[in-house]
Order: C-alpha cells, then structure tokens, then sequence
C-alpha cells in the first residue's frame, strides 16, 4: 500500500509540474509575441546599493506601493542572502504588494537560492522569483571566479537548475556581459534556458556601451541562442557614460521583452537607467518603438519625489520628469508663448507626470507678459507701461535675491506711488 501511495504521489507530482511547466511556456510565448515592453524595477535594490541612499524596510514598503500603482511588473525587492534587512523588507511586501512579481537577487550559489527561498516563501509561487548572476567576462572570470569557461558553465547550469526546482520564475543575467565574448555570451544563455532560466538578461555592468552596440548585440543573441523562444529577454544599463536610457530605447528596439530601471537613476557610480525617463521616451514615441506598456505616467512625478526623499539623494533642477525647473522658466519669449498655449515650449504638459503646473519664474530675462500675469493673479492691475516699469526694477534687483510675490508687489507699488513733491 505504501508503495502504491509513492506511486501515485510520484504519478500526480509529474502532473503537477507538467502542468506548471506548460503554464510557464504559454506565459513566455504570450510576452515574447505580444508588443508591451515589461518593467522591472530594481530601486530597492541596485538603486540602494548607491552610496548614501540607504532605505530601512518599511521605506521600501512604501516604494514599492508607488511602483505598484504606477503599474512596474516585477520588483527587485533585495538580496537576501547579503542582508537581515532586505528579509525584513521582503517579508513586509508580503500580502501588501500584490500586482508584481517580487524577486530576490542571488549569486549562482545554492545557499543564495535557499535564503531568497525562505524570504518569499509565503508570496504566491506565481508572484515570486529569484534573479541569478554569475561573472562571465574574461576579467570575471580570472580575476574574481578564477574559473575557465567550462567551469562556469557547469556552474549555471547546477545553480539555475536548483532554483528552477524551488521557483517558477527564475532569471540569469551575465554579470559584465557588454564585455564578455559574443560567443560565450550565447553558449551562457542556451544552458541557462536549459537548465530552467525563464528569463535571461544582458547587463552593461560597468555602463560602456552605445546605442548602436546595443542593438547589434541585442540581436546577435536573439539570433543565436538556440533556445531564445523559451525565456524573455531583459536589459538592464547603468549610466557611466550617460547612456542608459538611450541604451534600454537601443535595446526596446532590437526586441528586448523586459527593461529594468530604477527611479530618479539612482545606483552603483553613475547609476542606472532612469524608469520614468525610459518611460515617458517610449509614451512620446510609440510610432518609432512600437511597444504598448503597463506604466501609469501620471504617478511619475510623485515617485521621483518620495524616493528622493526616502533616499535623500536630491534631483538635479533639470532632471527630466523630476527636476523643479522642468516646468519653469525666466525667458520672456518662452514664457509669453507659454501663457498663449503651453505646447509652444512643453515636450509634454505637467499633468501627463502627475506634476504642478507651468512655473513663470520672475527675473532678469522675463517679459512684460509674464509680469503682468503674476500680478493680475496678486490682484494688481497695471498699465502697459506701469508694467515696463516693474520690469525695469526687476532687473535692477541685486544678483541672488529672489523675485517673490511681495517683492513684486512693492516694485508695483514704486511704479504707482504718486511723485513725490
């Protein structure tokens, strides 16, 4: 009888994962054939890894909230075996985030695997997975695994084949891949996918490539790996040479499925590709890339905001999307055609972002236009020239001093006082 229940729990075992193995294959083919381009953040990981943007756990919760509603599809939610913390945060996303995949980062090392296991053991297995790395370039391999090709090799197979046995959705990505050998690269790749890898990734680790590098070798491995048709295709660029977002466009052209990012950029040296950048190219030029995605661009502006100030690494005043001068100007032509229609000076108006509005900045390059509107919103209605009057003390105002509304309305009070006799 004993013998008959192993029998039959081994029977129904081979089913099950049948089953999930079929499932797993009709979830790739409907991504690889369909034309939304998939977003995978990784700000709570790689972009903490930036020196100074530490976030404690229950500030990644909240991150991950705004990814979620913004629409990301899966999270890079931390490296489990490198940290009590990123356990911590992993198992309070639990049960809260429940739209994207939550993954955890591993080396190709079983314990890594056992650890990020344990982490996400109580997520649904559909909605958690791990996300393999392993050096792969000549200056990886001698210098920091002292391993020979064949050796690495043997390496990915046995550890992506572990975690496919504990995990339904399994990535491996070649560490320093834009500089590993095309060749290898592929053969990397081909027993990834067969030993269970539903995802395979290309990262430019150290940020040295170009568009047009990355679209030769985005479809060099489309074209070469055997078994490509099995796995999707991810990107994930750092901004060394400040390139990434067009590097992950070079790559969305060539065919990549997923795109992983992080917001504001934030990550090792000079960061990653930035998500809302990357997404708000592809919202303004779906004609050229033709891909659909899931990214609500109205929440944008609000990540950009809470993860500088969770991380308290500030944005730059002309950072796309997050920056305060993105909508503001001093420069009297542009702000008289902004105030005739905002498209004259705007790619994109601030509600697309989730933004404020237009911000008419009064200084030395402002036009009468701009002056009269601030002050007819103050309540103060002025002559043409009572107006070329204000202007006048606008620019005599000393370098540094801010022209605000009490200010502006003293200069007009100057212009309308009676003369003194």
């Amino acid at each position: 009888i004993r013998m008959d229940s192993m029998a039959t729990t081994g029977f129904l075992k081979g089913i099950e994962n049948k089953v999930r193995g079929a499932v797993k294959r009709a979830v790739i083919n409907h991504h690889r054939r369909g034309d939304t381009v998939l977003f995978s953040d990784t700000t709570l990981r790689d972009g903490e890894q930036m020196p100074g943007a530490t976030l404690e756990p229950h500030e990644k919760v909240r991150i991950a909230q705004a990814l979620e509603a913004a629409g990301v599809h899966s999270l890079d939610a931390g490296f489990p075996a490198s940290s009590q913390a990123d356990i911590e945060a992993i198992r309070l996303m639990i049960g809260v985030i429940k739209g994207p995949v939550l993954t955890a980062l591993c080396r190709t090392v079983r314990g890594d695997i056992d650890a990020a296991e344990e982490a996400l053991s109580d997520n649904p297995r559909h909605k958690r997975g791990v996300s393999l790395f392993c050096g792969t370039s000549p200056l990886h391999r001698e210098h920091k695994l002292r391993k020979e090709q064949p050796e690495v090799l043997e390496l990915i197979t046995d550890t992506v084949g572990y975690a496919s046995g504990k995990f339904d959705i399994v990535a491996f990505s070649p560490e320093d891949a834009s500089r590993t050998e095309p060749d290898f690269l592929v053969e990397c790749y081909k027993v990834a996918i067969d030993a269970g890898a539903t995802t395979i990734g290309f990262p430019d680790t150290v940020g040295v490539m170009t568009p047009e590098k990355v679209y030769d070798i985005i479809r060099h491995i489309q074209d070469n790996v055997p078994n490509i048709d099995r796995a999707l295709l991810a990107v994930h660029f750092h901004n060394d040479l400040g390139l990434a977002v067009a590097n992950t466009l070079a790559g969305v052209q060539a065919g990549a499925n997923v795109i992983q990012c992080t917001i504001n950029g934030i990550g090792e040296r000079a960061g990653n590709a930035s998500l809302e950048e990357v997404a708000m190219a592809l919202h303004l030029n779906q004609e050229q890339y033709g891909v659909k995605m899931n990214i609500d661009t109205t929440k944008l502006f609000e990540l950009t905001q809470l993860v500088a100030e969770l991380t308290g690494i500030g944005l730059s005043p002309m950072k796309p999307v997050g920056g305060d001068n993105i909508f503001a100007t001093e420069a009297g032509i542009h702000q008289d055609g902004l105030l005739k229609n905002p498209d004259t000076y705007l790619p994109y108006r601030p509600e697309e972002i989730g933004a404020r509005g237009i911000r008419l900045v009064l200084g030395r390059h402002s036009g009468r236009r701009a002056v009269a509107h601030r002050l007819h919103e103050l309540g103060v209605e002025l002559s043409d020239e009572q107006v070329l009057g204000v202007l006048d003390g606008i620019k005599e105002v000393p370098k540094g001093v801010s022209i605000d509304d009490d200010l502006l309305v003293q200069l007009a009070g100057r212009v309308t006082a009676p003369p003194a006799s």
